[in-house]
């Protein structure tokens, strides 16, 4: 256990600055050091509003971590773990590195919040408003993550649903299954048993193949040529069945590859339209953020990383744009370079100047 640097206050030494900025609740001393009051066995901040305590029972710390050693407990009232929280890129990085460390363990909300310093409910907001995604859903994104590149690896599934911190099998299958698109076992084997139904249409952009699974629309390709976008659909999910849209059983998948039909033709807004995608926490936080930008504008890939609350990520996003198998639907090609060139685009650049001159000329 580490020594812990803690200072008593006696009467005699009454003019001590630190004391002073207490009496004074000095914000600016916050983070500097932290009052511990032994009656009560908390700590808090030097400009917590709570009462002053008697001065024969203060002590002072360097930093939560010392106090917390000593047996104090956070204030409440105070959050003084929360003056070492400087910005949302610090919360997204502590909240992560909790979340990863304790993967294989029971991870709650009220969990990462002490450890962060903040109120869950505050922490909640600050996460999501950076992030897209509150703390709970980025633990279950990661887990999933993790049994993605267990199962890619060869790992049984059995042991890559555990080493993923997913305490059953059936919630391993429940929750995977949404986010992978399939389950575990067909993930592992490429989408061996999947089902996903497609048509190839025409468009102005060229032939768009759209293919969909019981979950949603798991792809948009665009290409040349009916045989083209065949082969990349087989690539993205080489063992899954794969099944024209002339199926007579396709009811529901027709009228919900109609609405694709009709936000591709027709420009209209698409982020009712159910997906099933998989890929990155990052990424998928990314293809969250594109669905928010207006038909008709452009954001570089700068201000999208802003927007995520990783500013300097520009080139991430750049390629998580890259990785987007659902064309239009997840507007990647109205993210452009800083000086506004059209830079680049998963289906060429020229296909992406006709997507961007024909939602201008639709919102005028």
């Amino acid at each position: 256990m580490p020594a812990v640097a803690a200072t008593r206050i006696e009467r005699s030494t009454g003019h001590d600055p630190r004391w002073d900025a207490v009496l004074a609740r000095d914000s600016s001393f916050d983070g500097a050091f932290f009052t511990a009051v032994r009656t009560t066995k908390i700590y808090c901040r030097p400009s917590c509003p709570a009462r002053h305590p008697k001065l024969e029972n203060v002590s002072f710390f360097r930093t939560p971590d010392e106090a917390e050693t000593a047996g104090y407990r956070a204030c409440r009232r105070c959050h003084p773990r929360a003056v070492l929280v400087k910005s949302d890129d610090d919360i997204v990085r502590r909240v992560s590195a909790h979340v990863i460390a304790h993967l294989d363990e029971r991870v709650t909300l009220e969990g990462i919040a002490r450890t962060v310093g903040l109120s869950p409910f505050y922490l909640q907001r600050r996460f999501k408003h950076a992030t897209g995604l509150t703390p709970g859903e980025f633990t279950r994104a990661k887990r999933t993550e993790r049994l993605r590149s267990q199962l890619r690896a060869g790992e049984t599934v059995s042991r890559a649903t555990y080493g993923a911190g997913f305490g059953s099998s059936s919630r391993a299958y429940d929750q995977a299954a949404k986010r992978l698109g399939m389950t575990p076992g067909q993930y592992a084997k490429g989408g061996d048993g999947m089902m996903i139904r497609h048509t190839i249409v025409t468009a102005p952009v060229g032939h768009v193949l759209i293919g969909i699974t019981d979950r949603g629309v798991a792809a948009v390709l665009l290409g040349t040529s009916a045989a083209s976008l065949l082969r990349a659909l087989r690539v993205e999910y080489p063992r899954a069945k794969h099944v024209p849209l002339e199926d007579p059983a396709a009811a529901q998948v027709t009228a919900l590859i109609a609405q694709v039909v009709r936000a591709i033709a027709d420009q209209t807004d698409a982020t009712a339209i159910p997906l099933d995608l998989a890929g990155t926490v990052f990424q998928q936080t990314v293809w969250r953020a594109l669905q928010k930008i207006p038909l008709g504008e452009t954001r570089s890939y700068r201000a999208v990383a802003r927007s995520i609350g990783r500013p300097s990520a520009a080139r991430a996003v750049a390629g998580a744009c890259a990785a987007n198998k659902v064309a239009i639907l997840v507007p990647c090609h109205r993210v452009v370079r800083e000086d506004g060139a059209i830079g680049g685009y998963r289906w060429g650049a020229a296909r992406k100047r006709a997507l961007l001159a024909a939602e201008g000329a639709a919102k005028s």
